[in-house]
């Protein structure tokens, strides 16, 4: 049975069925594709569902098309609304393009223009594309009163019944497509609409499979609920891993997660950040952020049998280019193959020089050095930033950077000069 509207929504196995059926004939089934890389560095059997290869780049508009495919004539009339900076709202406009349903999309102003231009080109006539605010909250606040004000119907992205048995219906393809139930499935969380719907379909099908979610560490908010015992918001979110960044996990998702069985896991930014750079490299995949959140994690899952078949799911592809030079130097960073110095050169003729000669290894490179000369002052600061070839590398360079005559300062990832740097 499926109960929306109410304080604990319960969600079925024969709900996310009923989605599945909703959904068979306007949305792509995505490829379940074997992934040898991480099968061989794993000792694993390592599938990859490619989410990112639906026709919004991402799972969303699952849950968004089964909400609005349920709406009555009368709501339908009256349009839907959601707020989002992304996915979401991409697969609310191609529900309406389809259903030809009026929607309006609120986002907030730094919404990057592609993406912008993205939604309203998937929503074509049906869709009104608004920027209000400079946060996700005030895109909320703006998208509720248009609810109130107009009579549409709120979409929401994850915490609504309808949109978790739809984004539960990934499940059932990966069993179809593999022809079985695989040991473990690893998946991301944002607000829980993915897991939730997944994990109660597959809790009651086939409870042998192991349920893994991965959140990115600077948004945990599915494990501070579990914590808790009910949802809470967290006091701080990192908004790199945008497409999982939710401060307060769903009141509808949180308790269907719970009863899932689901094993929880947080997973750095640096390692989604490597983990990219290594499906793009390795794999030819451009994912996004939350999209490599579910294979950045497999180095974190111990307790699965040599050979065991896994399936990740890969939830998204909406990256922007522009953003790889961030990815790469998260990535060298969280790898230990890049370091930021504060170093104290004396003012004289051949400081330089002897720095370069006494200090760096054969393999460190400088690709970071500002400094500016002060008159009248016998020190002066200079910003280096090393790139070695190795971890191991670090230990003999800073033995080194001690035995300097300078005074040398090592940047640490929590200071605020550093978090300008990276």
């Amino acid at each position: 049975m499926l109960t929306a509207g109410t304080e604990t929504p319960t969600v079925s196995a024969t709900d996310v069925e009923a989605a599945a059926a909703r959904l068979g004939e306007v949305v792509a089934q995505s490829p379940l594709q074997h992934n040898d890389r991480l099968s061989s560095r794993f000792e694993l059997d390592v599938w990859v569902k490619r989410e990112d290869l639906q026709p919004v780049r991402s799972y969303k508009l699952r849950g968004a098309f089964n909400l609005i495919a349920q709406l009555s004539d009368e709501q339908r009339a009256a349009g839907v609304v959601c707020a989002s900076a992304g996915n979401h709202a991409q697969g609310v406009a191609f529900a309406c393009a389809r259903l030809g349903i009026s929607g309006s999309v609120y986002l907030p102003r730094t919404t990057p223009r592609q993406k912008r231009d993205r939604i309203a080109a998937i929503g074509g006539d049906r869709l009104e594309v608004t920027a209000v605010g400079d946060t996700y909250d005030e895109a909320s606040a703006a998208a509720q009163e248009h609810a109130e004000r107009t009579g549409a119907t709120p979409v929401p992205a994850f915490d609504d019944a309808r949109t978790v048995a739809g984004q539960g219906s990934v499940a059932l393809e990966i069993v179809n497509q593999l022809g079985r139930a695989p040991d473990a499935i690893v998946m991301p969380i944002g607000g829980g609409g993915l897991i939730a719907g997944m994990g109660t379909w597959l809790h009651e099908r086939h409870p042998e499979v192991k349920l893994i979610g991965v959140e990115p560490s600077g948004a945990a908010c599915m494990a501070a609920a579990f914590a808790a015992g009910r949802p809470v918001p967290l006091a701080d979110v990192d908004g790199f891993v945008d497409g999982a960044a939710v401060r307060q996990a769903g009141t509808v998702t949180y308790p269907l997660v719970r009863a899932s069985g689901a094993q929880l896991l947080t997973v750095h930014e640096g390692q989604v950040c490597s983990e990219m750079l290594e499906l793009y490299q390795a794999d030819g995949i451009i994912a996004e952020p939350a999209g490599a959140l579910a294979s950045a994690a497999l180095p974190l899952v111990h307790d699965l049998k040599h050979g065991a078949t896994v399936v990740c799911v890969l939830s998204g592809g909406n990256n922007d280019i522009s953003r790889y030079p961030e990815i790469l130097e998260r990535s060298l960073v969280h790898e230990g193959l890049k370091h930021y110095f504060l170093v104290d050169f004396p003012q004289e003729p051949g400081a330089l020089r002897r720095f370069l000669d006494e200090a760096l290894g054969p393999d460190d490179d400088i690709v970071l050095f500002e400094y500016v000369k002060k008159n009248n002052r016998e020190t002066g600061p200079a910003l280096v930033g090393l790139e070695l070839a190795r971890r191991e590398d670090l230990e003999p360079l800073l033995e080194r950077l001690d035995a300097l005559p300078a005074k040398v300062e090592r940047l640490q990832p929590d200071q605020a000069l550093f978090r300008f740097l990276v």
